[in-house]
C-alpha cells in the first residue's frame, strides 16, 4: 500500500535569493504634476548654468531665464499637446512631422520676440550700469531687422531647443510605458476572465460526479461553490486581495473536495494563519491545487493521496503540492490541465517578475508543484 509521503514533496522552507523588490511610483502616478514640476526645476538650473556661464554673471542669467522660461514651457506643452498626444499617439506620424517644423518656427519667432523686447534690452541695461561705454549694436537695430536676421534667428532655433526635446524624449518614453501597461493590464483582464469558466468547468464535473450517486451531500457542495464562485466574481475584480482571504478560498475548495472523495482519498494540508497584512493576486493557487486534484487523486484508482503546504515567514509565501500519479496518463485530460497551469504561469510572468519561482516535479510515484512567491503589505 503507497502512503501519501513522496522524497520530495516538502522541502526546506527557503526561497530563490535573486528576489528583486519592486519599487512603485504609487506617489507620481497620483500626483503627475510633481513630474513636471521637477522637469522644470531641472531646466531652470540647465539653463541657468549655460546662460550664467556665458553671461558671466549668474545673477543675471537667472533673472534672464526668468523671463524666458515660460516661452520654453508654451513651446514644451503645445508640442506635447498635439503632436505627442494628438497625432504621433494617433499613429499619424507624417503630419506629427509636419505640426513639430510649424512649432519649432513659431517658437523661434516668439523666442526672438521675447529676447527683442524683453530680454536684449534687460541685458544691455545690466552691462550698462556697470559700464557706462558698453555698447550693443544688436539692440540698436530696427526690431524688424533683429527679428528676420539668419543668424540671429537660427541661434533663437539652437536655443530655444536647448531643453524642450529633452522633455519630449522623456514624453515618448512615458507613453510608450503607458501603452505598454495598457497592454498588460489588457492581458492580465484577459486572463482573470479565463480563470472562472475553467474553474466552474471543474466545478459542475464535481457536482455532477455527486448527483449520479445521489449523493446527499451535493446541496452543500453547490453552496460552497457559489461562495467561490462570489469571491471570484466580486472581489477579484481588484488586483490585489488580502492573502488571509484567499487562502481561506482554498481551505473552502478544499473541503469540498474531500466531501467528494470521502475516505478514499488520503488527504494532508497546512495552510498557514499567519498572513499578516500581506496581499496577494487573486486566485493565483487554486488553479494548482485543482490540478493536484483533477489529475492526481481523480486519475489515481488505488489509494490516491494529496499533500498541501502553505507557509508564509515574512512577506515570502510557499506554496507546495504533492499528490499520487496514476500508472496511466490521459491525454485529454492532461491537455485540459495545462490550461489552468499556463493560466497561473503567465499571471505569475506579468504580475512578479523576478519575485516568483514555480517549479513541476515528475517524480516516479508522485507529482509535485512548487511556488515560491514574495509578496507585499
Amino acid at each position: 500500500m503507497k502512503t501519501g509521503i513522496c522524497l520530495y514533496s516538502f522541502r526546506p522552507f527557503a526561497l530563490p535569493v535573486n528576489f528583486d523588490t519592486q519599487t512603485t511610483g504609487h506617489l507620481l502616478q497620483k500626483h503627475p504634476i510633481i513630474k513636471h514640476i521637477g522637469f522644470w526645476l531641472g531646466a531652470f538650473a540647465l539653463l541657468t548654468y549655460i546662460y550664467g556661464t556665458a553671461y558671466e554673471s549668474f545673477e543675471l542669467g537667472i533673472r534672464v531665464i526668468a523671463m524666458l522660461l515660460p516661452v520654453h514651457m508654451a513651446y514644451f506643452y503645445l508640442v506635447d499637446s498635439l503632436v505627442v498626444k494628438h497625432l504621433y499617439a494617433g499613429g499619424r506620424y507624417l503630419k506629427a512631422f509636419a505640426a513639430t517644423l510649424v512649432i519649432l518656427v513659431l517658437a523661434a519667432f516668439l523666442y526672438r520676440l521675447t529676447e527683442i523686447f524683453i530680454t536684449d534690452p534687460y541685458i544691455y541695461r545690466f552691462y550698462k550700469q556697470s559700464n557706462s561705454g558698453f555698447s550693443w549694436p544688436r539692440v540698436q537695430q530696427y526690431w524688424r531687422q533683429q527679428l528676420f536676421n539668419p543668424i540671429y534667428f537660427v541661434t533663437a532655433i539652437e536655443r530655444s531647443n536647448a531643453v524642450i526635446w529633452i522633455g519630449i524624449t522623456l514624453r515618448l518614453f512615458s507613453l510608450s510605458h503607458e501603452r505598454k501597461q495598457s497592454a498588460l493590464q489588457a492581458e492580465l483582464d484577459f486572463l482573470k476572465a479565463q480563470l472562472n469558466p475553467h474553474f466552474l468547468f471543474n466545478s459542475l464535473n464535481n457536482v455532477y460526479a455527486l448527483s449520479l450517486g445521489q449523493s446527499q451531500k451535493t446541496p452543500e457542495v453547490i453552496l460552497g461553490i457559489s461562495n467561490i464562485l462570489r469571491y471570484a466574481l466580486y472581489e477579484c475584480a481588484a488586483q490585489q486581495v488580502p492573502l488571509q482571504r484567499d487562502a481561506g478560498i482554498l481551505q473552502d475548495y478544499i473541503r469540498l473536495e474531500k466531501i467528494r472523495y470521502e475516505e478514499r482519498l488520503e488527504l494532508n494540508v497546512f495552510i498557514t494563519e499567519n498572513t499578516g497584512g500581506l496581499r496577494i493576486a487573486p486566485m493565483l493557487m487554486l488553479p494548482l491545487v485543482e490540478n493536484a486534484f483533477k489529475h492526481g487523486a481523480a486519475a489515481t484508482v488505488d489509494h490516491p493521496w494529496i499533500n498541501i503546504q502553505l507557509q508564509v515567514q515574512e512577506s515570502r509565501l510557499v506554496l507546495n503540492i504533492s499528490n499520487s500519479k496514476p500508472d496511466t496518463v490521459n491525454a485529454a485530460a492532461g491537455q485540459a490541465g495545462k490550461i489552468g497551469i499556463k493560466n497561473v504561469q503567465k499571471r505569475l510572468e506579468l504580475l512578479y517578475p523576478g519575485r516568483h519561482s514555480l517549479e513541476f516535479f515528475d517524480e516516479p510515484d508522485c507529482f509535485i508543484t512548487l511556488l515560491h512567491l514574495q509578496l507585499e503589505n
